[in-house]
């Protein structure tokens, strides 16, 4: 065993206190979502852009001390899964609660739809929000350019 990994383990050993004098104060969904907003940024400047946008994309649902984030695919949950102890520390010490975990779910929302570009697609979305264009188009003569 090599001394630097010895120092590692002293480290270890000090951080971790034992179960009884973990601090258990309760937090509130606003508590948590500012706490990962936060980390959120700080993640942002490392450059881990695709942890940044998964943790504001959607609130997290919080129940008692489980943090629930939702994930858009299997993808992003692998990519989060090493970076997740860090995490839990964080929110652990902003949040004073030595008891949180954090789950990793992928929602089954499904994607809305994508915004238009052309010009074809844009009057075709005005058109199914309100269906008097086609109508503004025929009586005026419009030619609508594609």
């Amino acid at each position: 065993m090599s001394i630097k990994a010895q120092l590692e383990a002293v480290k270890q050993g000090q951080k971790q206190l034992p179960e009884e004098q973990l601090p258990r104060f309760g937090f509130t969904p606003e508590m948590a979502r500012t706490a990962l907003r936060k980390y959120a940024h700080i993640v942002k400047d490392q450059g881990k852009d695709t942890f940044y946008h998964a943790l504001i994309k959607r609130d997290p649902l919080v129940s008692e001390e489980t943090i629930t984030l939702l994930l858009d695919n299997s993808v992003q949950v692998e990519y989060i899964k090493p970076l997740l102890v860090a995490f839990s520390e964080f929110l652990k010490e902003e949040l004073n609660n030595g008891f949180l975990t954090i789950q990793l779910q992928i929602t089954e929302e499904q994607e809305k739809e994508s915004k238009p570009i052309t010009g074809k697609d844009k009057y075709n979305a005005l058109a199914r929000k309100n269906h008097n264009i086609h109508t503004l188009r025929n009586r005026f003569d419009l030619d609508i350019e594609y």
